[in-house]
């Protein structure tokens, strides 16, 4: 099915400088930006051009040049430990990148996804000891039965020898979190379909925990709500079963996988790798996107609370004592992908930056004071005109980028020479 975003969330290029505009917050200034694909309903159209580029940045130029094409909006990228990547497609394939090279077979055994919207075959992440376990995970929109709509968002892991099989694939987290279908229930302020807002992301930190960014499935009334897992980030150990020291185990009431609660759609996550916080980027309504730094059982106030406006006007609050705000937000939007810090050798003036893809087509690096509140922005690369998925930095110090197109691709980001 064609991936095509509903009316009133039209996206516009556009660039800006940020100010503070409260403790921990940022506000922006930008033209909001949102979902529509590119090229309408017609054959769609490589908008990339061939490279590759030499562009400005606020600390010297870059080089943009394509490591692949050929992929169907990929969403999700890991590096291998011989250099190699793995990408998923959101229509539901997982590709292998060897030597800079598309391998024309993708990986079988994956679990059946619905892909509708923003539904589909979602991240992708390895197991902390995969050299010797070979595990590899996943999160995907699984299809309800018998509905198929009646969908949900889970994570499986199966066992990858470098061909094109996977064994021993299985669930390790179904999401409480089925929605859809003829018979779903609606939420208020005109928030979307169902298939609009699955997450996900995964990320495992330094112990070898599991987190799992799970969207409101377009239902906000939900997200703050701890018997579901809708508009949750997750915390489990790599089995899937739940750590005993999870902010919420034995309480009554609360799913006890439940980390953080309070998230619209979160299509971020990662570990800060030198101090090993954990961070998150989400979509608001019109405006009020975020990023957040995560702490166990905080709860981010979604549906209650949002720096932008509700869709059909329904008031909301902008800030509740007891609720914790984000340290960036970005009014109107900047639709926010995924995100990650630098800690390469190639860009040293950018080491603990953070960089996110966002789908206004830019390339965001924001940076921070030695306490670390936010201090600055400037968003690169607008001049390719792609909407950005995924960001990640290779280990060999480059970073490397998702373009959320029909006919997509992988880029690697470098100084230029």
């Amino acid at each position: 099915m064609p991936y095509v975003r509903r009316s009133g969330f039209l996206a516009a290029i556009a660039s800006a400088v940020f100010v503070v505009a409260a403790p921990g917050s940022m506000l922006a200034t930008t033209p909001e930006g949102g979902e529509q694909g590119r090229g309408g309903r017609g054959a769609p159209v490589d908008t990339l051009g061939e490279g590759p580029w030499e562009l400005p940045t606020a600390s010297g130029p870059v080089r943009v040049s394509v490591v692949t094409r050929g992929l169907d909006h990929p969403w999700g990228l890991a590096f291998l430990p011989d250099g190699n990547m793995l990408v998923t497609e959101r229509g539901g394939l997982l590709r292998v990148i060897r030597d800079g090279r598309l391998d024309p077979t993708p990986v079988d055994g994956l679990e059946p996804v619905r892909a509708r919207v923003l539904g589909g075959l979602l991240d992708v992440a390895l197991h902390p000891d995969f050299e010797e376990n070979r595990l590899i995970y996943w999160a995907y929109s699984k299809p309800g039965e018998p509905v198929e709509a009646h969908a949900t968002t889970a994570v499986a892991r199966g066992r990858w020898d470098g061909g094109n099989a996977l064994t021993d694939v299985e669930d390790v987290l179904v999401a409480d979190a089925y929605l859809g279908g003829p018979d779903s229930p609606q939420g208020c302020c005109g928030q979307g379909p169902a298939d609009g807002s699955y997450g996900a992301r995964l990320a495992f930190d330094p112990e070898g925990y599991l987190y799992v960014s799970l969207g409101d499935r377009n239902y906000g009334e939900l997200a703050r709500d701890p018997t579901t897992h809708l508009g949750k980030v997750l915390r489990l150990r790599d089995d899937g079963t739940v750590p005993a020291d999870n902010p919420f185990v034995g309480r009554d009431g609360y799913r006890p996988e439940i980390f953080t609660l309070g998230h619209r759609n979160p299509l971020g996550l990662t570990v800060h790798p030198r101090t090993g916080e954990l961070w998150e980027s989400e979509f608001g309504p019109r405006g009020g996107d975020e990023v957040n730094r995560l702490v166990a059982g905080g709860d981010y106030g979604w549906i209650q609370v949002t720096r932008g406006e509700h869709y059909d006007g329904t008031p909301s609050e902008k800030s509740v004592d007891g609720l914790l705000d984000a340290v960036f937000f970005w009014v109107p939007s900047i639709n926010p992908g995924n995100l990650t810090f630098y800690d390469g050798a190639m860009f040293p003036e950018w080491r603990d930056n953070m960089l996110m893809a966002t789908m206004t087509r830019s390339l965001l690096r924001a940076w921070f004071d030695r306490d670390g509140r936010p201090l600055g922005e400037e968003r690169m690369l607008t001049e390719l005109g792609q909407r950005f998925r995924d960001v990640r930095v290779g280990p060999d110090g480059m970073i490397y980028l998702l373009t959320d197109e029909t006919l997509g691709a992988v880029l690697k980001v470098e100084p230029a020479r």
